[in-house]
């Protein structure tokens, strides 16, 4: 691969991780419920479920899932649930952020990467976002090299993105400014989450 062709997916990466949507705001939602460090396992969760994407298409395997009908719709189906639900449940979690102990109620380390895995992995539309991107560079002498080196790019211009999103909403002088404002923060996520989801099912 020559390097004006890996700048050109690098570009295409960065501004595809940078565009605002679901992703946004489950790392947002896990750092306000949680804490910078949260954020940081949702972003790194996420970008692993992309870079499994990424490589699949790289490697070619991404057409299978594309090209089957019933397989692109169960997992686009399942992805708008899952986004409803983290919808439904940033929501009704607005008023329980505190505990009967006056404690902040942590998101677990644990749920925290589940959420941001899942956001990635269960949008197939991510595969067809890497075909029209990786059918321009990808040709059958392509080698394994190559197609690591594109995987990895779409996963670190994504990681890096989100965990700075992060570090910076998760910053001790930002995150209990945020915090005061959790109950707006969590709506908000939570009513993109679900206008996210509901129009694929319906398409």
């Amino acid at each position: 691969m020559t390097a004006s062709s890996w700048l050109s997916i690098l570009a295409v990466c960065v501004l595809g991780a940078i565009t605002p949507g679901p992703s946004l705001a489950a790392v947002m939602k896990s750092t306000v419920q949680g804490s910078r460090v949260h954020g940081l396992v949702t972003s790194i969760s996420h970008a692993l479920g992309i870079g499994i994407y990424a490589f699949m298409v790289a490697a070619g395997i991404g057409v299978v899932i594309t090209e089957t009908p019933w397989l692109y719709k169960f997992i686009t189906y399942a992805g708008s649930a899952y986004l409803i639900w983290m919808g439904y449940k940033a929501i009704i979690s607005t008023s329980s952020l505190i505990n009967d102990h006056g404690q902040l109620q942590q998101l677990s380390l644990k749920q925290a990467a589940i959420d941001g895995f899942l956001v990635s992995f269960l949008n197939p539309k991510i595969a067809v976002f890497f075909l029209a991107l990786f059918s321009q560079f990808v040709t059958p002498d392509s080698t394994v090299l190559t197609q690591i080196l594109m995987a990895s790019t779409a996963t670190l211009c994504d990681g890096v993105w989100y965990c700075l999103i992060a570090s910076v909403a998760g910053h001790e002088k930002v995150l209990p400014a945020l915090r005061k404002r959790a109950t707006l923060i969590n709506r908000v996520c939570g009513i993109l989450l679900i206008m996210v989801a509901l129009p694929i099912l319906f398409i």
